[in-house]
């Protein structure tokens, strides 16, 4: 299943039991059942059609939703082969520390709202009737390199829009691996019909409004002293990207 498709149960009861996995990630199926009070016989039978409809699967005895897990890309960039994938839960803390040290030079205000996102909810990847979110993340070795991330709006009339972040850990810098993580991020949303990408950064970052104009984004809007960064007032920068 693509965080993009249209979500359809058919029973109020596998709704649910979709919703409470979809929320807290991979989960005992005896969890789901005490959870929402099902009978284990009623429980099989929703969870069977559930896999059947490609919306779960079964991970020995714990239960995910069944999100496609696209094509892993490993490149040589100098000296270091970089992974870049699609994130999974097992990715989380890593993921969010990556993040954290990226908002916490102080110039990423939107980055550090994901990433207290992330840590709150304990899930990656989302898709519900209110919104969703894509991750992918680059990995050199064992270590989690960067992100992209897209947030992805259910409302009709911003369906067609996206909120992407992107970040590299500092020590994996001067390689080219945002790049990469950026392209990816823009590639799967235009792949998938996604008309414009935002991206919002203080106006102090200019390593990132620059990083972002060299890859084709323009600013839209300022806003006057959004921000307040260690007692200074900064401007927010509204940069997009048209993907038609």
């Amino acid at each position: 299943m693509e965080v993009t498709d249209s979500l359809n149960f058919g029973h109020k009861d596998r709704k649910d039991i979709y919703e409470y996995i979809e929320r807290h990630g991979t989960v005992r199926e005896d969890e789901v059942r005490r959870a929402l009070n099902f009978e284990p016989a009623a429980l099989g039978a929703h969870l069977t059609v559930l896999r059947r409809d490609g919306y779960i699967r079964k991970v020995g005895n714990h239960v995910e939703v069944a999100y496609a897990p696209g094509e892993a890309e490993t490149v040589e960039l100098g000296d270091l082969d970089v992974t870049i994938r699609m994130a999974q839960n097992v990715d989380l803390e890593s993921l969010v520390d990556a993040i954290h040290e990226v908002a916490d030079e102080g110039r990423y205000i939107e980055a550090e709202t994901v990433a207290d996102l992330l840590d709150h909810e304990e899930v990656v990847l989302r898709h519900n009737e209110v919104s969703s979110r894509m991750v992918f993340v680059a990995t050199v070795g064992d270590e989690l390199a960067g992100w992209v991330h897209l947030d992805l709006p259910e409302a009709e009339k911003l369906s067609h829009t996206a909120v992407l972040t992107v970040g590299t850990r500092p020590e994996f810098r001067g390689h080219g691996i945002g790049s990469k993580l950026l392209d990816r991020g823009v590639d799967w949303a235009r792949e998938r019909g996604f008309e414009k990408l935002y991206n919002s950064v203080p106006a102090t970052n200019e390593e990132a409004i620059a990083f972002l104009e060299g890859h084709g984004w323009e600013t839209e809007a300022v806003r006057d002293a959004h921000y307040k960064i260690d007692g200074d007032y900064v401007d927010e920068v509204m940069m997009a990207v048209s993907l038609r």
